[in-house]
Order: structure tokens, then sequence, then C-alpha cells
């Protein structure tokens, strides 16, 4: 099953590395395909610490294609660009619609705000940007929240527990044990 599991995850300048590399590296473990992919193509892309990543494709190149989830790493610059990509807002809009995974971590819920599904879920963030998520349903401090097929995290401290319960909601329980299991968790 998870062999054919495809993540979509959207990368721009000063994306926060840990959530990105914590959540390619998990998904990657699982055996699902991961694509990481850069708003500017593949040129590479300077996180919010100056760790340089490579995407794997252009957004644009993508962004029609079939995925099982589109998870989304915080950093305050990356998410600032991404609440502009039209196209990006647009996938999330028909992905909510249509009850298919989506993921956000740290102030990577304010692209779901952008995208107008904020005010129809329950989410968490960052502390940082918590104030500016008013738009929410409601706000809760834990540190993932799942509402529907949308799961949300805090930030770079709880990047593992939601690549974690994501690997288990794509997955399966065996499967994030194993990949427990890899990572010396279990």
């Amino acid at each position: 099953m998870s062999d054919s599991i495809r993540v979509l995850v959207p990368l721009s300048p000063g994306v926060e590395e840990m959530e990105a590399v914590t959540l390619i590296d998990v998904m990657r473990r699982a055996g699902f395909e991961v694509v990481s992919a850069g708003v500017d193509g593949t040129e590479p892309i300077t996180g919010s610490n100056g760790v340089v990543l490579v995407p794997d494709a252009g957004l644009a190149e993508v962004i029609d294609q079939q995925f099982d989830l589109l998870a989304i790493p915080g950093g305050i610059p990356n998410t600032e660009r991404l609440r502009t990509e039209q196209p990006l807002l647009a996938l999330i809009r028909r992905r909510f619609e249509s009850g298919q995974w989506v993921a956000a971590i740290c102030a990577a819920p304010r692209v779901l705000d952008a995208a107008g599904i904020a005010e129809k879920i329950e989410l968490t963030s960052h502390p940082v940007v918590a104030d500016t998520l008013q738009h929410a349903r409601a706000y809760r401090p834990d540190a993932v929240v799942v509402d529907g097929k949308v799961v949300t995290s805090r930030g770079a401290g709880t990047a593992l527990p939601w690549a974690l319960d994501l690997v288990e909601r794509l997955a399966g329980t065996d499967k994030r044990e194993a990949v427990e299991a890899m990572l010396a968790l279990r």
C-alpha cells in the first residue's frame, strides 16, 4: 500500500529546514514517493537557518499531478511566499473540499488561512503566528491537531511527531511502528 503513496512538499526561500527535512526523510523511510517542489523551479533554496535545499521539481510542473498528501513546512519567509501562490491556494481548497489530506506546520497554517479553509477547521501553529489565525474555527495549543483530513502542528520541535502521525494516517500503525523502529524510537 505505502509504495504507491505520493506526497507533495512545496518549498520556497526561508523554509524551516527541520520541518521540511524531517517530513521528507520520515515519508521516504516509510516508502512514500515524496516530491519536494520549489516555487521557483529546481533552483537551490536557502532555508531560514542557512541550510540549502534542492527541490526535486518545480511546483508548476507537478501541481496538477495526483498526490495523497499535500504537506506544507513553515518558516515565516516561506509561508509569506506560499500565501501568494494562487495555484497552491486553489489546490489546497480543492483538496479540502474533496476530503483529501492536507498538512501544515509552524507558520504554514497561515497558508491554509489564505486558502480560506482555516475558518472551517480546528488547528494549531507556532505560537508566534497564533494571533494571526483569528479566522480559524478553533485554535488549539496541542503538538498535533487533526480535524478531518487536515493535520497541523506547532513547529520544528513537533516535526517528528507530526510526520509520524501522517505516516500512520496514510499507511497504518504497522508502517508508523516500522519507521519508529528505524529511528530507534521503539
